[in-house]
């Protein structure tokens, strides 16, 4: 007996905080207009899509000492962006990266409560920690936290936001006009936490959401972030593109559910991807060529050499080749801030790869970063990119994709036209929605279903 097909998320991540966007293309808009994240969303719900996302820098990223504006750099606040967006979509999801080594749980817990009461249950948290010092330099605490020592930050951080959510059970509110009795519990929002990095009492001012807690996301890879996860999360973004890396990391991260009393369906893993859609395979493959080659500019590539020589290669020649001195490494780094600085512990050996294949490929400098950097991970007609996005999900590589397109904010557009119908015919796409909370289009339970009776014996 063959097993039941799986039914796939989908998500939109509203590109900005990233160096894939061309927002050279004409064809290109802003990444701060309203209208820009408004036409975005809508796309995302038109296609019937479960959650629209937004990364967030907490800094301006720096290539010697001066800003790097290769990439789309600046975002609107993420929570003022998501409230508006909730009083122009009804079903769509909205989920927002927000830092917790640099935030407190009151305020989060705050912010997240009232979105899902606006949105109607529609909020997502996508918690993540600070790895940098060069970001904690915006924050009055400065500087930032080990890994060890920011990883159980968040995970008090999460346990406070959530006893601060349950401090409202939901029911307390009875406001009887004849009585004049507002609250049936006095005592609603108490809460008290002492820990080691949160020591808090007080009452929370926001009564229980829609869906009782935000969808909670992690995006950690590390041993510590799979962990966090499992223990905690709703779901958990993977970088995880090929088929046999995405369920290596899908059996392990599903497989540490069980010692924290948890189902394997209760934590999805969403893998980020990007696409070209052409009429055909080869005409999508050509147009993927030309978007790398717009995505990285002569001085794009030096700037991405940067990350690995830690110099200044400004002098050097994009269409020539490598340079043939070797990296300086340093504790300093000349790009402050990037993520890709960590991705290289051994920047020497990266250098020697690297000059091997440009000259085993008669690779210029700008050649390399295009074929060595990251690939769209489905090129195709329609018909190859829905195939292969239903392979991937039947394999359990991954329970779907968050998209995220190179054009703003017309990019999604093709997708949701040409793919999102295919989907729906093969039976592996929602065609409408069937709830109207984030939770039910995740197929996870509110986190209130198991404590009414609990509540009643209270």
């Amino acid at each position: 007996m063959s097993k039941p097909l799986k039914q796939i998320h989908l998500a939109a991540h509203f590109p900005g905080v990233n160096n894939t966007t061309v927002w050279s293309d004409p064809a290109a808009g802003s990444h701060i207009e309203f209208s820009s994240f408004a036409h975005f969303a809508r796309t995302a719900e038109r296609a019937k899509f479960d959650f629209l996302f937004l990364a967030e820098g907490l800094r301006l990223r720096e290539q010697g000492g001066q800003i790097y504006d290769l990439d789309v750099v600046g975002r609107p606040d993420t929570f003022t962006v998501l409230a508006a967006l909730a009083a122009v979509t009804d079903r769509l999801g909205l989920t927002g990266t927000i830092n917790s080594t640099f935030n407190e749980p009151y305020e989060v817990a705050r912010q997240f409560a009232s979105l899902d009461h606006l949105s109607g249950g529609r909020s997502a948290w996508n918690v993540v920690t600070s790895w940098d010092a060069f970001t904690g330099e915006n924050f009055r605490r400065g500087g930032f936290l080990p890994q060890d020592e920011r990883y159980s930050r968040a995970k008090e951080f999460l346990a406070t936001a959530h006893e601060l959510f349950d401090s409202w059970s939901g029911d307390e509110i009875l406001a009887d006009r004849a009585t004049g009795t507002f609250l049936r519990d006095a005592r609603a929002g108490a809460f008290v936490h002492q820990g080691r990095h949160f020591d808090i009492h007080g009452r929370f001012n926001v009564p229980r959401s829609p869906q009782g807690r935000p969808v909670i996301f992690q995006a950690g890879d590390s041993e510590e972030g799979r962990e966090f996860a499992a223990a905690g999360a709703d779901a958990i973004f993977s970088r995880y593109s090929h088929l046999e890396e995405g369920r290596a990391f899908y059996a392990d991260v599903k497989g540490r559910l069980a010692k924290y009393g948890r189902r394997p369906d209760q934590l999805l893993i969403l893998p980020a991807a990007t696409f070209v859609l052409g009429d055909t395979d080869a005409e999508a493959a050509e147009l993927a060529r030309e978007v790398r080659r717009q995505q990285v500019s002569g001085a794009t590539a030096l700037k991405h050499l940067e990350f690995v020589w830690n110099r200044d290669l400004s002098g050097y020649d994009p269409e020539g080749p490598l340079p043939d001195i070797d990296p300086l490494v340093s504790e300093e780094h000349i790009s402050r801030g990037r993520a890709q600085v960590r991705m290289y512990r051994d920047p020497v050996a990266i250098a020697r790869e690297w000059r091997e294949l440009a000259e085993a490929n008669k690779w210029s400098i700008r050649d390399l970063v295009i074929n060595n950097g990251n690939r769209q991970t489905f090129v195709g007609a329609p018909a190859t990119v829905a195939r292969t996005i239903n392979e991937f999900v039947q394999a359990d590589a991954s329970d779907g994709f968050i998209l995220v397109p190179h054009i703003t904010p017309g990019g999604l557009d093709p997708f949701a036209d040409k793919v999102v119908p295919l989907l729906q015919e093969q039976g592996v796409f929602r065609a409408d929605y069937e709830g109207t909370t984030l939770r039910e289009h995740l197929g996870l339970a509110h986190p209130d279903a198991a404590a009414p009776a609990e509540r009643a014996a209270s």
